[in-house]
């Protein structure tokens, strides 16, 4: 079995053992918290119930309300702040779920604008990845020659710390943005700079939805949006070089097993047509217009040794191809007659 081949196994076993043990992992952290909610929240419910003496499809509608009431804490969502704040969740995939389209032609113009616009977003931010791994190089280069290193050239290991450390610094930079305005504790921050800038985007914490936060904080919204744009840009060169490298391990081990395929095929007998031909060259017999007939003369031989004496004191029997077999386009191995 190709090398490739059993990587891409192992890597598909790998990602569904890691997600089996993720979802265990998961189970163990959350599943009793979650048990714990539920049953604070059906008390609070039924005490609001008693309390103010409503039925239950009240309540539901008073819940109802509150919901669809949220989004709009953060001011008009689909004016042009807001509107662009959800173009960036789209063409980033990140899809925080904190306004979506209610009219059929908002929900039409999403699914083409994203059809168009992640391709887009997804080679934008490959370039600038690539750019900003070009210039770590070149930064890595002039600091080893500063310390006079004997080898002056970047790494992939040199790449992969400087970019993981300013995707690091990144997030922590924002981190501390992002918990002075919107009140989040250190911890808070750094989770949703993470979930944000992997374009994870769950939802349960989404910046600029509160205080009229679009409308009243204008310089607060553009930090915000060139902190996903350029921090995306960031991420985007850490994940491609780690990617790369084992892209281009599948890469070498093609290149090799074509290298040697084409090293097998040399000397090969090749047939073409009714002529038995080595390297190109015709050994022996005559085709006619129409490929009906070839024959070998009795005394001529394929063999590549000097032993024409052998070959006339031994008469070899007679071939006729009474009708042409086609062309064959594929490699045979080279095949040698001994007397």
């Amino acid at each position: 079995m190709k090398k490739q081949n059993v990587r891409t196994l192992s890597l598909i076993v790998f990602t569904f053992t890691y997600l089996l043990v993720g979802a265990a992992i998961f189970d163990v952290l959350e599943s009793e918290t979650e048990k714990r909610r539920k049953e604070a929240l059906d008390d609070i419910e039924k005490m609001v119930i008693r309390k103010y003496n409503i039925s239950e499809d009240d309540f539901k509608i008073m819940e109802t309300v509150v919901l669809k009431t949220e989004p709009h804490k953060a001011g008009q969502q689909w004016k042009f702040a807001g509107a662009f704040y959800y173009a960036i969740t789209v063409l980033t995939t990140i899809g925080y779920g904190h306004s979506t389209p209610n009219t059929i032609s908002g929900k039409l113009f999403t699914m083409f604008y994203a059809i168009v616009g992640i391709p887009l977003g997804l080679v934008m931010f490959q370039s600038i990845g690539e750019r900003l791994n070009k210039f770590s190089s070149v930064v890595i280069r002039n600091v080893k020659k500063l310390l006079n290193c004997k080898d002056v050239q970047a790494s992939e290991i040199n790449l992969i710390c400087v970019v993981t450390t300013l995707s690091c610094l990144t997030i922590a930079g924002g981190a501390a943005a992002f918990s002075r305005y919107e009140g989040w504790s250190y911890f808070d921050s750094i989770y949703y700079c993470f979930i944000t800038l992997t374009t994870i985007g769950f939802g349960d914490m989404v910046a600029l939805q509160k205080d009229n936060a679009l409308n009243n904080k204008p310089e607060y919204v553009m930090f915000a949006l060139i902190f996903i744009l350029f921090g995306l840009a960031i991420v985007a060169a850490s994940l491609n070089l780690l990617v790369l490298r084992f892209v281009t391990m599948n890469t070498e081990d093609e290149r090799r097993d074509e290298a040697e395929a084409l090293q097998a095929a040399q000397g090969a007998v090749r047939l073409e047509g009714d002529v038995i031909t080595a390297n190109g060259s015709i050994l022996s017999g005559q085709v006619g217009n129409h490929g009906d007939t070839i024959s070998l003369d009795d005394e001529t031989s394929v063999c590549s040794c000097c032993c024409s004496g052998f070959q006339k004191k031994r008469r070899r029997p007679r071939f006729t191809v009474r009708r042409s077999p086609g062309k064959i386009s594929h490699l045979l191995p080279a095949v040698e007659y001994t007397q």
